[in-house]
C-alpha cells in the first residue's frame, strides 16, 4: 500500500481556476503529480480549507490517518484578516500538533510559523519571483536532512510578495538568500515534525509561466517586464523549456541551471521529507 499523503491546497478555488485556464494547474492538483513523480504509489487525498472551513477533512478521516501532510502554495497573505487565512490557521496548529510529518511550501511554512506565533510580513525588497537565486544553507542546515544532496548554494522556483520574518519558538533558520533571510526553517520536537521552505519544490518551468500570466500586469507595473509582449515572451520560453529540457539556448538566457530544469534536483527537499520523515514515521508506527 501507498504512502497516505493529505495535501492542503492554500488556494482559493478561484485562483485555482485561472491558473489552470493560463496553463498551470490548482495547486493542490499540482503538488501531487509533483510527489507522484518521486512516488507513483502516494495515495493522496486534497482539501481546501480557504473555501470549505477548517473541517474540510472527509466524513470520518482524522489528520493522524494520514502518513505526511503537505501544504501548498497561496496568493493569499497568512496576516490577513478574511476567512479565507482564519479557516486555515487552526488546520496548520493541528497539523503540526498532530505528530504527522508536515512540509509547507511558500505559504504553506508562513502559515504554519503565524499559526504557530510566529510573524509574517510583506517582504521588504518586494516580490520574488521566477528563479530565488543564491539560497545559501546556514551551518545548522548543512547538517539537515532536508538538505542532503542539495549545494549549500543553489537555485529555487519561487514566487512571494510575503516572507516569514520572525519562526516559531523552538524552530531552526536553516537557510536564506539576499532577498529573504529565512528561505527554510524546521520545527522538530517530541510531538510536532515541520519542515518548511520559503521557494517552491513542486513547481516546474511550466507552473511558473502561468503564474508570470497570471499576474500579468502587476509585474509590469513593478518593473519586472517592460510590457506585456515580454512578459509573455519569457512564459512562451519558459513553456517551450518545460517540454524540451535540451533546449541549451533558452536555459542558458534565463539563467536556468540544473537544480531548478530537472525534477531529480528540483524536488529534492520533497524527496528528502519522504525519505527521512515519512517513512521513518510510517515505520515507527508498525
Amino acid at each position: 500500500m501507498g504512502l497516505k499523503i493529505l495535501v492542503v491546497d492554500g488556494n482559493l478555488g478561484r485562483v485555482n481556476q485561472l491558473n489552470q485556464s493560463l496553463g498551470g494547474s490548482p495547486s493542490g492538483e499540482g503538488y501531487v503529480a509533483a510527489l507522484h513523480l518521486l512516488d507513483p504509489d502516494i495515495d493522496a487525498t486534497i482539501v481546501h480549507p480557504a473555501d470549505d472551513g477548517p473541517d474540510c477533512l472527509p466524513f470520518g478521516i482524522a489528520l493522524t490517518d494520514f502518513d505526511g501532510i503537505a501544504w501548498t502554495g497561496s496568493a493569499l497573505n497568512a496576516y490577513a484578516d478574511e476567512p479565507a487565512v482564519a479557516n486555515q490557521l487552526p488546520l496548520a496548529r493541528a497539523c503540526v500538533e498532530s505528530g504527522v510529518p508536515v512540509f509547507g511550501s511558500c505559504w504553506g511554512m508562513q502559515i504554519v510559523a503565524q499559526a504557530l506565533g510566529g510573524e509574517v510580513r510583506p517582504c521588504e525588497k518586494g516580490r520574488e519571483i521566477g528563479i530565488g537565486r543564491e539560497i545559501l544553507v546556514n551551518e545548522a542546515g548543512e547538517t539537515h536532512p532536508l538538505f542532503t544532496g542539495r549545494s549549500t548554494c543553489f537555485s529555487a522556483m519561487t514566487v512571494h510578495m510575503d516572507e516569514v520574518w520572525a519562526v516559531p519558538e523552538g524552530a531552526v533558520i536553516l537557510a536564506g538568500n539576499r532577498h529573504s533571510a529565512i528561505q527554510a526553517f524546521a520545527l522538530e520536537t517530541s510531538k510536532c515534525r515541520f519542515w518548511g521552505v520559503q521557494y517552491h519544490p513542486e513547481y516546474s518551468l511550466a507552473e511558473l509561466a502561468a503564474i508570470f500570466r497570471r499576474y500579468g500586469q502587476r509585474l509590469i507595473d513593478a518593473g519586472l517586464f517592460a510590457d506585456q509582449a515580454a512578459l509573455d515572451a519569457m512564459a512562451d520560453d519558459w513553456f517551450t523549456l518545460h517540454n524540451d529540457t535540451g533546449r541549451r539556448d533558452l536555459a542558458w538566457k534565463y539563467g536556468i541551471g540544473e537544480d531548478t530544469l530537472y525534477a531529480s534536483s528540483r524536488l529534492t527537499e520533497l524527496s528528502n521529507w519522504l525519505t527521512y520523515l515519512v517513512r521513518p514515521y510510517v515505520a515507527s508506527r508498525g
